[in-house]
């Protein structure tokens, strides 16, 4: 937990409502989180970046923005 308000920079703030919006779930929240722990810890491996894109693209077919 981030003890600064938000209008300090200390880190990445990701909002909720564009998930639930397309209705994830806390197991889909919870992947989000990994992929972009993914990216960070390895922001220049091509296979991990392709394997992130894959499941995003995934994430987002099964939960489209518009039903």
């Amino acid at each position: 937990n981030d003890p600064e308000k938000p209008f300090v920079t200390s880190g990445i703030r990701l909002g909720s409502p564009a998930m639930t919006t397309r209705g994830f779930g806390t197991a889909e929240a919870e992947q989000v989180g990994n992929l972009i722990a993914d990216v960070l810890e390895a922001s220049e491996d091509a296979a991990t970046l392709e394997r992130v894109r894959a499941q995003v693209a995934e994430l987002t077919k099964r939960f489209p923005v518009y039903r």
